[in-house]
């Protein structure tokens, strides 16, 4: 009778996880909307990380072309300062990808811990944190922003904060599901029987196996986070007047759409084009989590 051996066991995991590595890049590069979404991202990061070389035009240095349309010296027309389009839009996008991703890592840092928390001690902590999560899981995200950023007033980091926080609870959710599961494990039993402390059985053996959905998640949520800030901004709660974002620039343009229609068309193309890349992005993710699930997916 052939018995395997621990060290043959970890022999044979190793050569799995190596085997299986690869899949979720696999994947994605045979999900075509996953490919567009990716090179589009990878475009308008580039964008944003060069928009003081790329940009031609101060985004808030006024001219005399007031409100002139598309042409070859404002591939994008102007605004009604004579601000050119293409440059506010690219420093736009800059600060939409800025937030977008602050956002997601400050709620997914708080919610994460949060959930963790819950999820692993229980009892009265649980009690507590859940039923502020509930409490939270009540009012739309978009409304809680709002309600902050009136608190907090308006600004950058304002925006930051509050919209991070609104979006603490789907994190906080999403861990303590994961650490449910995993902390009835029998490599977390073992670890306990082991002396390993709540510290290190979190920091080792929950967290890097709770991490993939929350990845996920934070990928999703970067363009809730960047359609928040449009509205903010938009609502006049957003970013100071002076930096210009594309909510913000919708915003100004509402009494000129109507004989400046380049003002609303490529604003909101732009914010459009960003949302799509990040949520064709999240939705692969997903699909490649489900795999690494023994979910049956049609490659």
């Amino acid at each position: 009778m052939n018995e395997s051996t621990p060290g043959a066991i970890a022999v044979e995991a190793l050569e799995d996880a190596r085997s299986t590595r690869p899949l979720w890049w696999s994947y994605l590069l045979r999900d075509k909307k996953a490919v567009v979404g990716l090179f589009v991202f990878v475009i308008l990061s580039l964008l944003a990380v060069s928009a003081a070389i790329v940009a031609p035009y101060d985004p808030n240095g006024m001219d005399f072309d007031m409100l002139e349309p598309p042409s070859l010296r404002h591939p994008l027309g102007t605004d009604d300062l004579g601000r050119d389009l293409l440059s506010r839009l690219i420093y736009g996008t800059q600060i939409s990808l800025f937030v977008g991703i602050s956002t997601v890592a400050i709620a997914l840092v708080i919610g994460g811990f949060l959930g963790l928390a819950a999820g692993y001690y229980g009892g009265w902590l649980d009690n507590i944190i859940m039923r502020y999560i509930d409490l939270q899981w009540a009012f739309p995200n978009f409304i809680i922003a709002v309600y902050l950023v009136a608190v907090f007033g308006a600004g950058l980091w304002n925006v930051i904060i509050a919209v991070s926080l609104a979006f603490v609870d789907d994190f906080a959710r999403i861990a303590r599901g994961m650490v449910l599961t995993i902390k009835e494990e029998q490599y977390v039993a073992a670890a306990r029987t082991n002396g390993a402390s709540d510290f290190r059985i979190i920091w080792r053996h929950i967290l890097p196996n709770a991490s993939a959905p929350l990845i996920v998640q934070g990928t999703v949520s970067i363009s809730y986070a960047i359609l928040a800030e449009a509205g903010l901004s938009f609502l006049g709660l957003g970013v100071e007047v002076d930096t210009p974002t594309g909510g913000l620039i919708l915003s100004e343009a509402r009494s000129f759409i109507s004989r400046a229609w380049w003002l609303g068309v490529f604003p909101g193309v732009a914010i459009m084009i960003t949302v799509l890349s990040v949520n064709f992005l999240g939705d692969a993710m997903r699909d490649i989590l489900d795999v690494r699930e023994g979910k049956e997916l049609s490659l």
